[in-house]
């Protein structure tokens, strides 16, 4: 316990990212604890395999990421010379987005899944690499940002703890993560329902406690479906 830090603020950064039309109860009636142990492998079955077991397909679309960057270089002010770290970058869509739209920037990008990092988008497979986000393998404020997209909630409860202590070691003073939360039960049910691989769901406030617990004073939001 590192006592009481100062958070960032709650922000939704993505707010432009396209809401989904997939039906909850549908996933939720499909789904087995045989499905879930496959899904946290993080591997081809997850990316691209059956929709039972993840995203069904995980290919490329400007329509995904783009439409965010935009709220991104102008929150972070982003431009020529500035360095971002993607923690949980799956395939590089993002990271190719930010390196169409923002001439200059330098991106780079972890994963846990050799699968997403070997199918990686070809204009950034030099720039993702295959790490654990509770040891990340770069020197201490390296990034003027680190941001990590519903990665990070599927770590267990300590795991999160370092992996959170991690994004605030290298980032130079900007972060941004995305976590599955709720704030009553009915959120709390809809997740449950929904969640494939996250170990760690907590409520936003509960949550907020873990950030504390890992001196983590970046920015953050909720994924709640």
């Amino acid at each position: 316990m590192r006592g009481y830090v100062s958070l960032g603020i709650e922000i939704d950064l993505l707010v432009d990212y396209p809401k989904s039309n997939r039906q909850i109860a549908e996933r939720a009636f499909a789904k087995t604890d045989n499905d879930r142990a496959i899904a946290r492998q993080f591997g081809r079955e997850f990316f691209d395999g059956d929709r039972r077991h993840g995203y069904g397909g995980f290919s490329y679309h400007p329509r995904f990421w783009q439409p965010v960057v935009p709220t991104l270089v102008d929150y972070w002010a982003l431009g020529a010379g500035s360095s971002l770290l993607d923690v949980g970058c799956a395939k590089g869509f993002l990271l190719h987005d930010l390196q169409e739209l923002v001439p200059g920037i330098s991106v780079q990008g972890v994963d846990i899944s050799d699968y997403a990092i070997s199918h990686a988008k070809e204009t950034v497979r030099d720039k993702v690499g295959l790490a654990d986000a509770q040891q990340l393998p770069f020197a201490s404020k390296s990034f003027d940002v680190v941001i990590s997209i519903n990665t990070l909630h599927n770590l267990d409860r300590q795991g999160c703890i370092r992996a959170l202590a991690e994004v605030e070691r290298v980032a130079r003073g900007h972060s941004f993560i995305t976590v599955d939360a709720f704030r009553n039960d009915a959120e709390m049910k809809r997740m449950m329902d929904w969640n494939l691989t996250a170990r760690t769901i907590l409520s936003v406030e509960d949550w907020i406690l873990l950030f504390r617990d890992a001196g983590y004073t970046g920015d953050y939001y909720w994924f709640t479906p």
